[in-house]
């Protein structure tokens, strides 16, 4: 028996590779399955079985294009409409892998589809589950997704509870959880940074295993919950009707520029620059209008939440080496837009001898020493919850998941300054906010962080967001 877990730390999200007896399955693939194809041929294996635990909402699945490749069958839990071909799971249904079996237990609530899935090793003892976004560690998935008709998110809430009670509870303290995510996903509100756990152990420590009474469950889980980055459903609708091939979108992103012909492209085709380098040397130069978005952090979460319109097009400013990189991570939330890239990266932008701008950065210390002489406008660029454990008791509360909502309030004559956790955010806000005419806006390197080590007074409770000033 051989299970692998296969963690994208960037999407924060778990596929798994099942082996047994010369057959394979693979369990919520992403959208590149080159991956799942090289393990099976390496070990002589034929991929037999490709589950799905939900139609996911925050990444685009590759099931269809590794069944096409592989002839695995697609398998999908009760309930589940499909506009390609698969197999709909009956509750308790079961599929052998090898000498392995797997057993779909329907455990809707994070969407009514959602199915656990259950594997019995070869001496038919219950080893582990998949639990998709029914159960993560450390909390469960978030009710709000599914909600159609008179269906409201506490519904949903008191469905997860049945599932968590009536299927997932009762199983031995021993098996495994494999869920779909970790921390930093959207899909729940406090993973934790493990990525597997035993059954016992999340009945002792996760809250949601704990709460004593369904109507205590529905509180704990409902509360707190933000709205989902924009992405969400458009993503869950690509999953159900198929999508491109990946390959196709390869073909048509790859195509390199040189410095003319970007600057052609984009005023042709009103394509956006997505600059994916360093946050400081974007800050340094860049092409004007250009919005940066750090591959180095959670890039495609972040694509998906601030660029609304999938369809968009897509002109890319990388380092050198790193374009199908970003093509793949585009990708997997959606972005099949690309279509084309800057050949040789900034470098030959600057010597083209084309126009550039850069964002003025500011140290702590700097910051500090504007803020006690001035009257100044600082944003916090963090998320709600952050902002409220603690923050400068002067700032503005401006989320950068919301900012396509608060863009408005800025008055281009005025100079801000904006920060986050540690510089990454707050770059993406500012490249932003000046690709919108905002001239004078200054990042504070090294962010909160940094801030923290100054005399600067902040507030370590929840309070109200400030009204901006304009």
């Amino acid at each position: 028996m051989k299970i692998e877990q296969i963690y994208t730390g960037c999407l924060a999200e778990a596929a798994y590779y099942i082996e047994s007896n010369g057959e394979a399955a693979i369990i919520d693939p992403l959208r590149e399955v080159s991956t799942y194809l090289k393990k099976a041929e390496k070990s002589g294996a034929t991929i037999k079985y490709i589950f799905e635990t939900h139609f996911h909402a925050d990444f685009v699945s590759g099931h269809v294009d590794l069944a096409e490749k592989s002839g695995a069958e697609i398998i999908y839990g009760p309930t589940a409409k499909t506009e390609f071909k698969s197999h709909i799971a009956r509750d308790g249904e079961q599929f052998k892998i090898g000498a392995l079996t797997i057993t779909a237990l329907h455990t809707p609530g994070h969407t009514l589809e959602s199915t656990t899935y259950l594997l019995t090793d070869e001496q038919g003892k219950d080893y582990c589950i998949f639990s998709g976004d029914t159960l993560f560690i450390g909390d469960v998935g978030r009710p709000d997704l599914a909600q159609k008709g008179q269906l409201t998110m506490e519904d949903l809430a008191g469905m997860l509870y049945d599932s968590l009670n009536e299927k997932i509870k009762p199983l031995a303290d021993d098996v495994i959880v494999y869920p779909a995510h970790g921390a930093g996903s959207a899909c729940g509100k406090s993973m934790s940074k493990e990525t597997f756990d035993t059954l016992g152990h999340q009945k002792e420590v996760n809250y949601a295993l704990k709460a004593q009474t369904k109507e205590r469950f529905i509180a704990e889980v409902t509360d707190g919950i933000l709205p989902p980055p924009q992405y969400f459903a458009k993503n869950a609708a690509i999953n159900k009707g198929g999508v491109e091939s990946i390959d196709d979108v390869f073909e048509k992103g790859m195509i390199a520029l040189s410095a003319q012909e970007f600057e052609d492209m984009a005023n042709q085709t009103g394509a956006i620059m997505l600059d994916t380098r360093d946050p400081q040397l974007f800050a340094k130069g860049f092409i004007p209008n250009a919005i940066n978005i750090g591959l180095n952090g959670q890039f495609a979460p972040w694509v998906g939440a601030l660029i609304t319109d999938l369809k968009q097009p897509i002109l890319l400013i990388t380092d050198e080496g790193k374009e199908q990189e970003t093509i793949t991570r585009l990708t997997r939330v959606g972005y099949d837009s690309t279509i084309g890239y800057l050949k040789g990266g900034f470098e030959k932008w600057v010597n083209a001898d084309k126009e550039i701008d850069s964002i003025e950065s500011a140290s702590a210390d700097a910051f500090e020493k504007a803020a006690n002489e001035n009257d100044i406008i600082a944003l916090d660029v963090r998320k709600p919850g952050e902002y409220e454990s603690e923050h400068l008791d002067f700032t503005l509360s401006r989320p950068l998941d919301f900012i396509n909502d608060w863009t408005s309030e800025i008055d281009p004559e005025k100079t801000y300054y904006i920060h986050c956790a540690g510089g990454y955010r707050s770059m993406i806000a500012a490249s932003i906010l000046k690709s919108r005419g905002a001239e004078h806006v200054i990042d504070v390197a090294g962010g909160y962080a940094a801030i923290k080590n100054t005399s600067l007074k902040t507030t370590d409770f929840a309070c109200p967001s400030k009204a901006m000033k304009v």
